[in-house]
């Protein structure tokens, strides 16, 4: 119930913001708006004011405003509060003001989560130099090594480890050309990621110049007997390095009963302590909570807004990258998701409160504004594209073309949609394990 909600006010929202930049824009030129819709198909409620309808149709899948001789077939009188009556420039105002709705909604709502600060990963901002390397992994094989500086994959410049992990992750199973610094010598690698998840994000087994922190002690467990104490850095676990909270996790669980060795880090000086896991079922434990090193984010609401700003830029670059990616064959359409996992994100995202449901409407307005001014018909910008042809043309398309326009983009949308929705499937245990051919 929770997941069907949260997914049912997110597109809400969503579709809502978009279609109102849709209905303002006609609104503020004379344009007469005849049916104002979340939604599709037969109306379940609604209300009429003036010459608009407001109403919620029964599918909830996306929402539209109908104004007065919107289209050449639409019955049309020639007044000049019809659509068509009006010049280029004025309907181009009204197309594009949905997808610029949602980038503005996209902003706002994530400066609205930055606000209120946050706990981020060091490194994440930092170079791209490489602290480890993980056993048999992709970086290994192509001859990676601990101290190399990653300047450049597949000729774009990486600047930070988030930069970095972007262009990783996005191109799994791709033999990618990546260039690094190797004390003072720049040298060239092909690396192959491997794929991840459910998602498929790429990964070559590389970590950052970090090491995971003792958070917190559990007294009498052997963590407290051994000596360690709060604060303490892991460099590493039987002398081998650890890098994330993660690994120094799976260490100390191998080794359920067994003594090992860490050599932390205390205060600046260098330390080893012994330590026996405590057998919990088939792992060990010595009693102790880790966290990667993390910097606190707290911008005021100017700050925040620029952050936002910022962010939205860079994501924007992301998105067409993957699409690029996509139509190249560089980016898995395993990528890409559909209704069923929005809904799945929102009842997880609800489940851990307003500003986690918020980051995912900003990440979402997003996707829906750019994916809404891409130039394929029946979207915004095709419907963009197809005035500035007729535009070039000095002429308007007759019906029939503009028809056969429209009909190529929305069978391209169905291909789309019934990819990401079995995308969405394979994603369900149950379902994916009645898939014979998977």
């Amino acid at each position: 119930m929770i997941t069907m909600l949260a997914f049912a006010f997110v597109i809400g929202v969503l579709v809502f913001v978009h279609e109102l930049g849709h209905f303002l824009a006609a609104r503020r030129i004379g344009v007469r708006v005849l049916k104002f819709s979340l939604g599709f198909g037969p109306r379940l409620v609604g209300f009429t004011r003036g010459d608009t309808e407001y109403c919620i149709s029964i599918v909830p899948l996306g929402g539209y405003v109908k104004m007065a001789g919107e289209n050449a077939e639409d019955p049309r009188s020639g007044q000049p509060d019809e659509f068509l009556s009006k010049t280029k420039w004025q309907r181009f105002q009204v197309l594009i003001m949905g997808p610029v709705m949602n980038l503005l909604l996209a902003v706002v709502l994530l400066a609205v989560v930055l606000a209120q600060g946050a706990d981020v990963p060091a490194y994440l901002d930092q170079p791209p130099v490489i602290g480890g390397i993980e056993k048999s992994s992709p970086a290994e094989r192509a001859g990676f090594k601990p101290g190399d500086r990653v300047l450049t994959v597949e000729g774009r410049h990486v600047e930070t480890w988030e930069s970095f992990d972007v262009a990783i992750g996005t191109q799994a199973r791709r033999a990618l050309s990546v260039t690094v610094n190797r004390a003072g010598t720049e040298q060239s690698l092909t690396v192959t990621p491997d794929a991840h998840g459910k998602l498929e994000v790429g990964r070559i087994g590389v970590f950052p110049q970090v090491h995971p922190r003792v958070q917190s002690i559990r007294k009498g467990d052997p963590a407290d007997a051994a000596g360690l104490k709060t604060g303490d850095i892991v460099l590493t676990v039987n002398g081998e390095s650890v890098q994330l909270a993660g690994h120094l996790s799976d260490a100390i669980g191998r080794n359920a009963g067994k003594p090992i060795t860490l050599s932390v880090l205390r205060n600046g000086q260098p330390l080893e302590i012994s330590v026996t896991p405590r057998r919990e079922g088939e792992v060990g434990r010595i009693g102790i909570s880790i966290s990667n090193e993390l910097k606190r984010i707290q911008p005021g609401p100017f700050g925040a807004l620029w952050m936002s700003v910022q962010k939205n830029w860079e994501f924007a670059g992301l998105i067409l990258r993957t699409l690029g990616g996509l139509l190249s064959g560089a980016t898995s359409p395993k990528q890409l998701m559909g209704p069923v996992g929005i809904a799945q994100l929102s009842g997880e995202s609800a489940q851990e409160g307003w500003i986690s449901l918020l980051a995912l409407m900003a990440t979402i307005s997003l996707n829906l504004g750019l994916l809404n001014l891409l130039p394929v018909p029946v979207l915004d910008g095709g419907h963009i594209l197809i005035m500035a042809l007729e535009g070039a043309a000095r002429r308007d398309f007759s019906v029939r073309v503009k028809e056969r326009m429209l009909f190529a983009g929305f069978v391209l949308l169905m291909l789309l949609m019934v990819t990401v929705i079995y995308n969405d499937l394979t994603r369900i245990r149950w379902v994916e394990n009645l898939m014979f051919w998977r």
